[in-house]
């Protein structure tokens, strides 16, 4: 009996795999005409853009133009000079108002957000007017938001002129148009102060995989333990010695930012007090009420309890907000316009290069810049979770 049913059962198998084959090819074929329009119009245009980053195209004025413009391949000078050249001080300061921008702007949506749902999550009357009022700012697009912000930020009228309407003298803070800049410090300490912050990452992941156990999360903790050493070491004995520029350039944080960073928190608070108070809705009673039993008390609650399984939604959400932060234009360009240096950012900077000044090739190459600042954000993020999906 057993030999008929295994004789019984093998010509089963080659029809399942047939069947597993054509669904294999079918999907394929169904797949096959967005992965062509993906490589061509996605990946076939960013190796062109690379491509050009490396030439020379818009030096020559003759050639910027041109229906066949003849290109000099130049290696990676373009890039050498955006970061090291002495004309080029406009871009250094760029990324550093983009960084700070990046900061704060992720501070404060995220701070807000957590803020206004909580105090939602807490059964307010009126819950869904006021979770309406606080979503409506992300309805609106960054171009309407900086035309109104514009108006409320202008130096001779808006938040300045406030005060006068109650008999207070009218206020002097140049919103969007101050040159005074805080936090100081020189281009050529960058090297040093990347290779700390990176050294910083190195420590938290090997403190996370020491606490994993297990021989090879030791392992792995010992390895980005060692790599960590080594970069603070070399931050601490010679990344004084590295010289971007043969002279001092001080870059910092430009007090024209603080309007922009507040119009960008307002826009996007709403979205993440949705994605905080749609996890808190999520948390179970029990669990509050366990912890509450135990004698721990709404702070220790929130601290031990609340926060921590926020994590996961604090991630996603700072993905999403850095890579809109990164490639922020509209807002900047709506507030202040791509003229005005002191808010200027790499992706303003980026426009006039190629579609003002016909300087392709500069253009091309802070684009570049601009991918790899998305894709050290993104990239980690998508790997970590797509490995969490196959382990499921």
């Amino acid at each position: 009996m057993e030999g008929r049913t295994l004789r019984s059962a093998l010509p089963m198998r080659a029809p399942t795999m047939k069947r597993i084959s054509r669904d294999r090819i079918t999907a394929f074929l169904m797949l096959l005409p967005s992965l062509i329009l993906l490589g061509i119009f996605v990946y076939g245009f960013i190796g062109q853009t690379f491509y050009v980053s490396l030439t020379d195209w818009g030096r020559d004025a003759t050639q910027a133009l041109a229906a066949n413009p003849i290109l000099q391949f130049v290696g990676f000078e373009n890039y050498q000079r955006l970061f090291s050249g002495a004309l080029e001080a406009r871009f250094r300061q760029d990324l550093v108002n983009l960084f700070f921008f990046t900061i704060f702007f992720l501070g404060g949506t995220l701070g807000l957000g957590l803020l206004l749902a909580i105090l939602l999550d807490q059964n307010v009357r009126g819950e869904g007017l006021f979770r309406t009022l606080f979503l409506f700012p992300f309805a609106l697009s960054f171009i309407v938001t900086g035309t109104v912000w514009r108006w409320m930020l202008q130096p001779q009228g808006g938040i300045n002129a406030l005060p006068t309407t109650v008999g207070l003298p009218r206020g002097e803070f140049g919103w969007l148009t101050t040159r005074d800049q805080i936090w100081r410090f020189d281009w050529n300490h960058l090297p040093m102060f990347g290779a700390i912050v990176l050294g910083m990452v190195f420590t938290w992941v090997a403190i996370a995989a020491w606490r994993r156990r297990g021989r090879r999360g030791r392992a792995r903790a010992a390895i980005l333990g060692a790599a960590a050493a080594l970069l603070f070491g070399w931050a601490a004995f010679g990344g004084r010695s590295v010289e971007l520029l043969p002279f001092p350039e001080m870059r910092g944080f430009n007090l024209a930012l603080i309007g922009i960073i507040l119009a960008a928190v307002w826009q996007m608070s709403g979205y993440t007090m949705a994605l905080y108070l749609a996890s808190l809705r999520g948390i179970p009673d029990t669990l509050r009420e366990a912890a509450r039993i135990d004698g721990a008390s709404e702070f220790q609650l929130y601290r031990h309890v609340v926060f921590p399984l926020l994590g996961p939604i604090t991630l996603s959400a700072m993905i999403i907000l850095g890579h809109i932060s990164l490639k922020i234009f509209d807002l900047i360009f709506a507030m202040t316009g791509p003229d005005q240096a002191t808010t200027s950012v790499p992706a303003l900077l980026m426009y006039i290069r190629a579609f003002r000044a016909n300087q392709f090739a500069d253009g091309a190459a802070i684009a570049i810049v601009l991918l790899v600042l998305v894709a050290t954000v993104i990239v980690p993020y998508l790997w970590v979770s797509l490995r969490g999906e196959v382990r499921r």
